[in-house]
């Protein structure tokens, strides 16, 4: 007979005496469990005890978390939160240097557990370690001649002390003082600085910027980008991160009328330049927090090009009018015109000719054209930077187009008004970037006007690609799919350079294009006769049978999750796989991200599948409806889901990308006996029939099958044919 579900089988250890094997009975207060292991130990005053986890994280456990304690745990009886806090505050205070030393390194530590946490914060704790960092280490600075290392670790042990209890989002960062932020400042504007200390001074100035808004202004009085900018040529891709994430948060922070001011302050400082040669063109592999960091300045510094989208063309404004002049002038200078003289009307009659030639919508009055948006104004700056800084190509298309015949000619100015709008949404121009995003394009690091430039280098491909399709005004909208799935084609491919790019979209021709859809067709040819669709149908369970063993076979894998918490770099991971007989669910912390499978010996936790009553994903998911950052990202609420067990409690998944979060739906309803519905179920399935399908068929190739099964024959008149074989 099972256990009772209410008892656990634990170990307890306490230092100096052997480990002791006991049930604990969790309908029981914890203050009585506790009372009952202290008695066995002869211990009294057991209010100032406490159980924590015997492992890396050492966390405490609270009625809260007291589920979490599975057959088979190491728990270690210790110190309660409050009395370890009490005396880790005393202990940061001691005039030794050594004993100072030794409780910021366990604070560091204890600050991690949200239990501990919460206790010295009680006791004032976040206003001590400021006033340390404000006032407390100028005492020691003077020595730091003389024992730099052990300041170094001083300082370090306190700001990692700080971040950890912060993190915890017990306290609001508005509460710190001037002195405070203009301390942490310093550590970073300095140029021989700590490593660690440095690292810790850039994540809570980021965290600073990020949760408060009047900080923002405070820290931007401290911080210039001049500063920081010497933190990126070095080799350290921690701190680059870390200095890039300060750069990114200060943006996204800026008000919209700064934001065009600092984006001239890092062109001015050769920001990209800097990065490109220091970061995206170092020896380093690109790691994936700072591919997400470069991503986010990548989205930020398109999203400065949103104000110019969004504006409409006033068609009485002369400046405005101007450009498209200008455009004229570039095209047609080398015509003869006469200046003077001649009437209105054929003047008109010559500006209506040369519109129509440069290929705009309204040929009397282009500047309607631009009041679409998006992407208003932005299209007409790409035209007039093609032909300022492209000027060649530019008469060349314009050129080449007037002189054919009126319906295979491309209109350069709907082709360029309907380009940018495309670039823009390929872009995703205006749109916050995605947390969990990587997508970052070296290309665009490599030009400081990278957006004209890769307009200029698709308007060209447009052209040709219209050309090379014999292309009528008719078939506009085909042109501007196949361009679109040309840039897509040649972007996935990540070039290094703009160079790179436009080489890629060269062996992407039309041609090309139609071979690569051609490949694609056949692969996924559906064949609609009767004959096939019965076979279909017939080989259909067996396929979906093959894909549920394939997802549960990746179950057995284990993945790795992340945690999301308010600080990205801050996350823990955690580890899930299914056991091999299908029955359990083992899952465990862990320190970082592993490399290969973790053993189920490892995970702690298990969760009988037998228990799991649910899968409930997206903003249905109870971590998405706690943490209301996360709720409004699109992105993360497509990759959460969380399995429902027992009287109504939960285990919480952020998926690392689409495919894991399929596969494991997908696998966890399989469990349940439920329909595997996902996107890549569906993707698998049709890929799957259709090489089984053709297999099935390669005897029948050129053979006609017939709608209709043939004719059963009539019986025999008589059966003396048949062999009796007994």
């Amino acid at each position: 007979m099972p256990p009772p579900a209410d008892l656990v089988k634990v170990a307890i250890e306490w230092p100096g005496a052997f480990p002791k094997l006991m049930e604990i009975d969790q309908k029981k207060p914890l203050s009585a469990i506790i009372k009952e292991v202290c008695e066995g130990w002869s211990l009294g005053n057991h209010e100032n005890f406490a159980l924590q986890i015997a492992d890396a994280t050492n966390f405490y456990i609270t009625e809260k978390n007291r589920n979490d304690i599975k057959n088979g745990s190491i728990l270690r009886l210790t110190t309660s939160p409050y009395q370890t806090a009490v005396q880790l505050h005393e202990r940061i205070q001691s005039s030794s240097m050594d004993a100072k030393l030794e409780s910021l390194k366990d604070l560091a530590n204890a600050s991690r557990d949200i239990t501990f946490a919460q206790e010295f914060i009680n006791l004032d704790g976040i206003s001590l370690l400021t006033l340390m960092v404000e006032s407390g280490t100028e005492r020691y600075q003077k020595l730091q001649k003389i024992m730099k290392p052990c300041f170094g670790d001083l300082l370090s042990f306190t700001l990692t002390a700080f971040v950890e209890l912060m993190d915890h989002g017990i306290v609001s960062w508005d509460t710190f003082s001037v002195a405070f932020i203009k301390k942490i400042a310093s550590y970073v504007n300095k140029s021989a600085m700590d490593t660690a200390v440095l690292q810790r001074s850039l994540a809570i100035l980021e965290s600073m910027v990020l949760n408060s808004q009047d900080l923002y202004h405070k820290v931007a009085q401290e911080i210039t980008i001049g500063q920081l900018i010497p933190h990126l040529q070095g080799t350290d891709q921690d701190i680059q991160t870390y200095t890039i994430a300060v750069i990114n948060a200060l943006f996204l922070k800026a008000p919209e009328e700064k934001r065009q001011e600092m984006a001239h302050i890092l062109a001015q400082k050769q920001l990209r330049s800097i990065i490109l040669s220091n970061v995206i063109r170092s020896p380093t592999p690109i790691n994936d927090e700072m591919a997400h960091q470069l991503y986010v300045l990548q989205v930020l510094t398109f999203n400065l090009l949103e104000d110019r989208m969004m504006t409409k063309m006033d068609p009485q404004d002369q400046a405005q009018r101007d450009i498209i002049f200008e455009l004229r002038r570039i095209a047609f200078d080398v015509e003869c015109e006469p200046n003077n003289g001649g009437s209105t009307e054929k003047r008109k009659s010559m500006y209506t000719r040369d519109y129509k030639k440069l290929g705009f919508i309204n040929h009397v009055n282009p500047a309607v054209d631009f009041t679409q948006i998006p992407p208003g104004m932005l299209a007409l700056d790409n035209m007039l930077y093609f032909a300022r800084h492209h000027q060649d190509a530019y008469i060349r298309i314009v050129l080449e187009n007037s002189s054919r015949e009126d319906k295979h000619e491309c209109p350069f100015g709907r082709s360029s008004i309907e380009l940018t709008k495309m670039l823009c949404e390929i872009l995703k121009v205006g749109e916050l970037p995605s947390e969990n995003c990587h997508d970052f394009h070296p290309m665009f690091f490599t030009h400081d006007r990278s957006f004209e430039e890769f307009f200029c280098i698709c308007i060209q491909l447009l052209n040709k690609t219209w050309k090379e399709m014999r292309a009528t005004s008719e078939d506009f909208n085909k042109v501007m799919q196949v361009v679109r799935e040309q840039i897509m084609r040649a972007l996935t491919l990540k070039p290094n350079s703009l160079d790179q790019f436009k080489s890629r979209l060269q062996n992407l021709s039309y041609t090309e294009i139609l071979k690569i859809r051609q490949s694609e067709r056949m692969n996924q040819e559906d064949f609609q006769s009767r004959p096939i669709l019965e076979l279909r149908e017939k080989i259909q369970p067996e396929i979906m049978e093959l894909i549920k063993q394939q997802r549960l076979n990746r179950l057995c894998d284990g993945t790795c999750f992340r945690k999301i918490s308010s600080r990205r770099r801050q996350d823990k991971f955690w580890y899930c796989r299914l056991s091999p007989n299908h029955k359990v669910l083992h899952y465990g912390d862990l320190e970082e991200s592993p490399q290969g499978e973790v053993p189920h010996d490892s995970l702690q936790e298990k969760l009988p599948v037998a228990d799991i009553k649910a899968v409930i994903t997206g903003k249905d998911c109870p971590h998405m409806k706690e943490k209301g950052a996360l709720k409004q990202n699109k992105e993360v609420l497509e990759l959460a889901f969380s399995v429902l067990y027992e009287s109504d409690e939960y285990l919480n998944f952020i998926a690392p990308d689409k495919h894991e979060y399929c596969v494991w739906t997908d696998g966890l309803n399989a469990l349940l006996g439920k329909e595997m519905t996902s996107d890549y179920t569906k993707s698998d399935m049709d890929t799957l029939l259709s090489m089984e399908m053709k297999l099935r068929l390669l005897d029948l190739e050129n053979i006609q099958i017939p709608e209709a099964p043939p004719p059963i024959p009539k019986e025999p008149s008589n059966y003396d044919f048949v062999y009796d074989c007994n």
